[in-house]
């Protein structure tokens, strides 16, 4: 009897051999080679209907609709760094044409720590693959409500950044508390921008959360947001290291416990970001990812040590999980008063902010003004030094920019004091142009 996927679906492996922090460093080329081994060991690949994908490259236009890269993109980005955003992209577009239903791609270096401006590498991250992939499929299938909800157990500090002021996109994240594990924020009342409050959501979990506490949050916080946001795209920033096994975290989460999360989230395209526990852990949890998303029985798959028993939640943990999902319910029920609240009587809002690009030793300052807006996300400006490095001024204009933000970000770029920065950049999304300036 041949077995068949419920849902064809796409993957795409590519482990970046070429790439690496450290040779020792956690993030390294094995984490995907025993997982390629797993899946070929177990025939995932000769079932009907999950079929290999290959990685294509990113151009340049496809990281400038998302990031300001400084210098360029040379600078910032390896060739790996392509073919990982290049990756997702290549599913995304399978996706878009209807060759699959739903995708996963497997690939490395990682990217949701990697925010709209980048001087460098943070928390493992140069690019942000998802955003990139997203942007994309904006600009070239017409694609509008996105929805992203980042299961890694670190914040996803950078996608957060990127849609920060966007009301199309909704960012949820589920992630180990802040105050015990990088970056360090990812707290309830981060709601997003004047223009999008509601628009992110945060839920942090306390240490030692189990199936429980996950599933409980997906089935009883997550689903219902989803249904009532109504996206025409589901991704997944399918991070793993909330694995009892994983060396940095510290999280009760298992292989089956991962595949049922997918199975109750049904995105239309994960896409791989930590991991770390290579040999425990990786290679159960991807399998059974790529089971539950093709449609496919997963309850086989389960990591020879795993204990029930050793690693359920406390009630105190379930306590906690349940008061935080409680939280974020309200935000969500009650955005509109949140955001006008938020909006104050400010045509322009400012927020200061200090960025460390643990990765690279970069001190980054930032200055950011959005223009406060009834109609789009707003024209945004971000004056930006990083030490060491440059001072840059960055100019965005929303993909669906009315007209009066099309003028204020046109001004700003336009009549920036050259002098001041060693770059003056311009995302201009409705031409689907960027720009550059200089002394």
């Amino acid at each position: 009897m041949t077995l068949r996927a419920r849902h064809k679906t796409g993957l795409v492996f590519f482990p970046a051999f070429d790439w690496a922090i450290s040779p020792n460093h956690p993030e390294r080329e094995e984490r995907l080679l025993y997982t390629r081994d797993q899946v070929q060991e177990e025939g995932l690949l000769d079932i009907e209907g999950i079929e290999e994908l290959r990685a294509d490259m990113v151009t340049a236009a496809d990281v400038q609709r998302v990031h300001f890269c400084v210098p360029d993109l040379w600078h910032v980005m390896t060739e790996s760094h392509f073919i990982s955003a290049g990756g997702a992209k290549a599913l995304a577009m399978a996706m878009a044409e209807k060759r699959v239903e739903r995708g996963f791609a497997l690939v490395r270096p990682p990217g949701h720590h990697a925010m709209r401006v980048v001087h460098g590498a943070r928390g493992f991250c140069n690019v942000n693959n998802e955003a990139i992939m997203i942007e994309y499929l904006r600009a070239a299938y017409g694609i509008e409500r996105v929805a992203i909800v980042d299961t890694d157990c670190h914040h996803g500090d950078g996608t957060q950044d990127i849609y920060w002021h966007d009301p199309d996109t909704l960012f949820i994240s589920l992630h180990q508390d802040g105050r015990t594990l990088y970056p360090g924020s990812g707290f309830p009342q981060e709601m997003g921008g004047p223009n999008a409050v509601g628009t992110t959501l945060n839920i942090p979990l306390p240490p030692h959360t189990s199936e429980e506490g996950f599933l409980y949050t997906i089935e009883e916080v997550v689903q219902p947001i989803l249904a009532e946001f109504r996206p025409q795209l589901v991704v997944n920033s399918a991070g793993q290291d909330n694995h009892y096994a994983d060396p940095i975290t510290n999280m009760d989460f298992s292989a089956q416990g991962y595949a049922r999360l997918i199975e109750l989230l049904q995105p239309d395209i994960s896409v791989l970001e930590g991991g770390y526990s290579i040999e425990d852990a990786l290679p159960y949890v991807n399998a059974g990812i790529i089971l539950a998303m093709a449609g496919i029985d997963y309850s086989h798959v389960t990591e020879p040590d795993y204990d029930p028993a050793k690693h359920r939640q406390s009630a105190d943990i379930t306590g906690w999980v349940h008061k935080v999902g409680d939280t974020v319910r309200e935000i969500w029920a009650r955005r509109e008063a949140l955001q006008e609240k938020a909006r104050g009587n400010d045509r322009f809002q400012r927020r200061q902010r200090s960025i460390f690009y643990d990765t690279d030793g970069i001190s980054e300052t930032q200055q950011e003004t959005v223009r406060v807006c009834d109609d789009c996300a707003g024209a945004l400006r971000i004056e930006s030094t990083a030490r060491p490095g440059r001072r840059i001024l960055a100019v965005h204009i929303p993909r669906r920019a009315c007209a009066a933000c099309r003028r204020t970000a046109r001004q700003w770029y336009d009549t920036a004091e050259t002098d001041r920065f060693d770059m003056v950049l311009l995302q201009d999304r409705p031409t689907d142009r960027f720009e550059v300036r200089g002394p």
